[in-house]
């Protein structure tokens, strides 16, 4: 069997950081920082093994239906982790996006994350999006919102239409598809996260909660999607007897 190399754009519902807080009767809000200490583990391994996108699920537009206590908790911690991180992550090469509905969040959210994707624009070790306020029927509305603008200013016609055209009109326009999808904690679905993107991403799920989600486990992820073969609707002959 051909097996794949390294995952160019690995994605991650970061789950569990609650549930790892409850086990040690500790309050939610210190989960929540411990998995901030997963993330920068996470990136940093990421930059050093040559992974181009690392695509990170830190708010789903369903996340204001928690208590306004903890919402208003993660946004506080949202603003002092990029605050805290910006220049250490502009110092290792990596480039900062973020996709999703920003017109939410504080002003002093909106003004940090434009100035982190202006301070590391130019950076290319690593491009890291953050997907805040973001859900997949959310992207591919917006989307489609903006070709039937143009549709409607003649500036398409619906033979124009293609995936690829799709492709160009979401958050993720200019990034490579997800090679490999990791979602912590257990469950097993994708939860509005990236559904157009994922149509070939190899899943992987773990019952690992994310504040212990650490290099091996990325490895252990990684290791798995390499053992995959990946078709993309040819047979497994295939691919297998495809020269190089």
């Amino acid at each position: 069997m051909v097996e794949n190399g390294t995952p160019k754009h690995i994605a991650i519902i970061m789950d569990g950081n609650g549930r790892w807080a409850q086990k040690r009767l500790l309050p939610r809000a210190l989960g929540h920082q411990a998995g901030v200490k997963a993330v920068r583990k996470i990136v940093e391994h990421c930059v050093k093994n040559g992974i181009e996108v690392l695509t990170l699920f830190a708010f789903s537009s369903e996340n204001w239906r928690r208590p306004k206590e903890e919402v208003s908790l993660l946004m506080a911690l949202f603003i002092k982790t990029l605050q805290k991180e910006i220049d250490t992550l502009d110092k290792n090469g990596v480039r900062m996006r973020f996709i999703g509905d920003r017109t939410a969040f504080p002003e002093l959210l909106r003004e940090t994350m434009v100035a982190g994707e202006a301070q590391t624009k130019n950076n290319t070790a690593l491009t890291l999006v953050i997907a805040a306020n973001y859900g997949g029927h959310w992207d591919m509305c917006q989307a489609f919102q903006s070709v039937i603008e143009k549709m409607a200013a003649g500036e398409l016609n619906k033979q124009a239409i293609t995936p690829q055209l799709i492709d160009e009109h979401l958050s993720t326009a200019g990034l490579p598809e997800p090679d490999l999808f990791i979602r912590t904690g257990g469950e097993q679905r994708v939860s509005n996260f990236l559904l157009w993107q994922l149509a070939y991403t190899e899943l992987y799920f773990t019952t690992t909660l994310w504040p212990d989600f650490d290099q091996i486990s990325l490895n252990d992820a990684i290791n798995s999607f390499k053992s995959r073969q990946r078709r993309f609707g040819h047979t497994g002959e295939q691919i297998t007897n495809k020269p190089d």
